[in-house]
């Protein structure tokens, strides 16, 4: 391997590496949630993505050591909501640990197979898990699409560099 003039020195892999790096990509931001047991439960990914179109499958990534890992562990439905760049509070209360993340402000109602769906989200979906894979101190969920509403009106959220934003033209 010869270095690529104009970069810095190559790092060994780890997990500051791995953030750094991914902290340069923009990822569109999504809110996952489930009925748990106790209640409704949720959080902030952008590790959504589409995986197949026959049948209609995504993915998303959750650390095992999440407070919504023990009800997504068990849910038959989830839900999938795609946010608009309006949306940074609800994206930062989704990711806060410890936030009361379905008191006010956040609008939400019981949708469809008794998935949390959240009001004003540029999309929706719920969708029932096939898979939970193990993927190092993460699972990679694979759920299948079974209803939905693509209809919200504004731009997506992105996350990088660490922070919400929206898009620029």
């Amino acid at each position: 391997m010869t270095a690529t003039s104009g970069l810095g020195s190559p790092r060994l892999a780890s997990p500051d590496l791995l953030r750094s790096v991914f902290r340069r990509h923009a990822a569109g931001v999504a809110v996952i949630t489930a009925q748990g047991v106790t209640g409704p439960v949720g959080f902030t990914a952008t590790s959504l993505t589409s995986v197949s179109a026959e049948p209609p499958m995504l993915s998303f990534g959750i650390g095992t050591g999440a407070s919504s890992w023990p009800a997504i562990a068990e849910a038959e439905y989830v839900g999938v909501h795609i946010l608009g760049e309006h949306q940074r509070e609800l994206a930062a209360t989704f990711a806060r640990s410890g936030a009361d993340r379905f008191g006010a402000p956040t609008e939400w109602r019981s949708g469809p197979e008794g998935v949390p769906v959240l009001d004003d989200v540029l999309a929706w979906l719920v969708c029932r898990v096939v898979a939970r894979v193990p993927a190092g101190d993460h699972r990679i969920v694979l759920a299948e699409v079974v209803l939905g509403d693509p209809s919200g009106a504004g731009r997506p959220l992105l996350y990088h560099q660490g922070r919400f934003s929206g898009l620029r033209d």
